[in-house]
């Protein structure tokens, strides 16, 4: 399992987590698309955003290996604005190949700074 070095570990001052310490030892926490209703707490919104603000500081619009990401946090996102890079994908797999979709996280997360020259 790929450790991202440098990645934030959690959203600061709370408990909602970014990345796992070391693999399932009861196999791979499958990522899979979790519904997201409007009435979420403003909470869990804010660790989206900085999740996905970590996401493109750090990948930008390459394609990167799940790793050691939270498949948790992944899946808030998975089929909208973090999409699969290969074809066929594998959602239980460390290895697995994702991106970013710029267009959709422009749409549906406008606080997230996607600024191409940063990275």
């Amino acid at each position: 399992m790929l450790k991202h070095r440098g990645f934030p570990g959690r959203l600061a001052g709370t408990d909602f987590q970014f990345v796992i310490r070391r693999a399932n030892p009861r196999g791979v926490t499958s990522i899979t698309r979790r519904e997201r209703y409007r009435d979420r707490k403003p909470a869990d919104r804010r660790a989206d955003t900085a999740f996905l603000q970590a996401l493109w500081d750090h990948f930008g619009d390459q394609p990167f290996e799940r790793g050691n990401l939270d498949a948790g946090r992944l899946s808030w996102l998975f089929e909208r604005e973090v999409i699969a890079a290969e074809d066929p994908f594998d959602p239980a797999s460390y290895e697995a190949l994702l991106k970013l979709d710029v267009d959709a996280v422009r749409e549906n997360f406008p606080d997230v700074v996607l600024d191409e020259g940063g990275w």
